[in-house]
């Protein structure tokens, strides 16, 4: 991992997926979370202040990268949730099967490099009507925003750390054998072809 991808890009990235048009999604998104969490891609912690100590057990966090970690470090200590470091790869979760009661994923699935993987272990981890709540971008159904999409994403993935514009988040959540139970879909303020976005919950059978 070089420079930019470890030390710079982390930054970039608490910066951009902090910003305010984000955090009622966020809000959003970890409803019904409840005993014990994993989160894949933690980041720098994002997500924490908005998690129910009431109803979270302790998450579990996967994030492969130290800088990232760094950053979340002051979240940590004020968040009521305990939270534990798990792991650095969202492909082979370090777990037991069926272990935990939910996954939390936002703005990670775009750059997990085998998503399918990543979404394979999940299933696995996941008791018997636990569920993963997701907050992704991905692949926009307008065929001209796709368009783009496709085009700017070998980009995209050498600057913001193998991050996609158009997977198609919906179709990989149910190809892994989960049941969609919520799907939303918005985009965000501004151009369209990053903005695609999904916001919704599966559940494993």
């Amino acid at each position: 991992m070089g420079f930019y991808d470890d030390k710079v890009l982390p930054r970039l990235v608490d910066r951009v997926c902090g910003m305010a048009e984000l955090r009622p999604l966020r809000q959003e998104v970890v409803q019904g979370l409840r005993g014990d969490v994993v989160e894949i891609g933690f980041g720098s912690g994002l997500n924490l202040r908005y998690l129910d100590a009431d109803e979270v057990d302790k998450l579990l966090v996967i994030e492969p990268n130290d800088t990232a970690r760094r950053l979340g470090e002051e979240r940590t200590a004020r968040s009521d949730v305990p939270v534990e470091f798990l792991g650095l790869d969202g492909q082979a979760l370090p777990l037991e099967d069926g272990s935990v009661d939910a996954v939390l994923s936002t703005f990670s699935l775009c750059t997990i490099p085998d998503v399918e993987a990543a979404l394979g272990e999940i299933g696995r981890v996941l008791r018997p009507g636990g569920e993963l709540h997701f907050l992704e971008h991905g692949l926009s159904p307008d065929p001209k925003v796709a368009r783009w999409q496709h085009w700017l994403t070998p980009i995209q993935r050498k600057v913001a750390g193998g991050c996609h514009f158009d997977r198609p988040i919906a179709d990989l959540v149910t190809g892994a054998g989960l049941e969609m139970t919520a799907l939303r879909n918005t985009y965000l303020k501004g151009p369209k072809f990053p903005g695609y976005i999904f916001l919704g919950t599966a559940t494993k059978p």
